[in-house]
């Protein structure tokens, strides 16, 4: 037959108070100023993994990224002893899905949008400023003077890649813009003159376009600059996003940022990516 045990209520008290010193002696319980335990010690994040000099598949294991970002990010974390697993999950929106979903930690960059906003949170200030343009097929270039010239034309981009808030609801209300599962296809597309035009980033578009060999087929419209911050982000679902560890990464990348990091990055990967590309073509006639 059971017996039941009857505690009184200052009894209940002491047994927990016990109970709450025995878990902070031996360091089970966070304190207000840790964020990362022992699971927090490192953080997978992935991004586009077509978007160099910042962020490309490492030649030497696919599964993994490389570029400027990664290594800014890097720096950022190991400041605050955090190892970083940079990895390639495929296309942008599917590293997109991964973030959403928790089964990654950070995105090495994004655009800030409302929508984005739902679902992940965002390490500021920005770590770099991106411009994107309108690529078009050589001796097709047309009037542009502000996007309402993109009016009644084809359009194409990345699937589930943004340019802003601003150009992002003027595209969806007024043009027709064809999202694909990579550039390269968008550039395919727009060689058969299948679409009128291309919306990318400057220089990540640029460098694709010398990859595939297409460069000399492609022009820039002028002033069709679309200037846009990148930031580092953290998913809502990881458990190691918390306020106090955003606001540490955030205090770093802004320090080394204004002390040029970010720039002396960039050259070195513009190099690196340089060399690799014609390591390729050597290897690839």
């Amino acid at each position: 037959m059971p017996v039941l045990l009857h505690c009184t209520k200052d009894r209940i008290r002491r047994l927990s108070g016990r109970f709450l010193i025995v878990l902070l002696g031996a360091g089970l319980l966070a304190t207000g100023s840790t964020w990362a335990g022992e699971s927090c010690q490192r953080l997978v994040a992935s991004a586009n993994n077509q978007y160099p000099p910042l962020l490309w598949v490492d030649p030497a294991d696919p599964g993994s990224l490389s570029g400027a970002g990664v290594a800014l990010l890097e720096k950022v974390l190991e400041e605050h002893d955090i190892t970083l697993e940079a990895r390639n999950v495929g296309p942008w929106a599917r590293a997109q899905e991964e973030a959403r979903t928790g089964r990654i930690d950070m995105l090495l960059g994004a655009f800030k949008t409302d929508e984005r906003q739902t679902w992940m949170d965002y390490i500021d200030p920005a770590y770099k400023q991106v411009p994107s343009v309108i690529f078009v097929r050589k001796g097709h270039a047309f009037e542009f003077n502000s996007w309402d010239d993109l009016r009644g034309k084809r359009g194409s981009t990345l699937v589930n890649n943004s340019f802003g808030n601003a150009f992002d609801n003027y595209a969806r209300e007024n043009l027709d813009i064809r999202a694909l599962p990579s550039v390269r296809q968008s550039f395919e597309m727009l060689l058969l003159n299948r679409v009128d035009y291309v919306v990318y980033e400057r220089f990540q578009g640029k460098a694709l376009a010398e990859e595939i060999g297409i460069a000399d087929q492609l022009e820039i419209l002028p002033d069709s600059v679309i200037t846009e911050a990148l930031y580092f982000t953290f998913s809502r679902r990881s458990a190691c996003n918390t306020p106090e560890l955003r606001a540490a990464l955030a205090e770093t990348v802004a320090r080394l940022t204004a002390k040029g990091v970010m720039d002396d990055l960039i050259e070195v990967y513009t190099e690196r990516w340089s060399r690799l590309f014609i390591e390729q073509g050597a290897t690839n006639p």
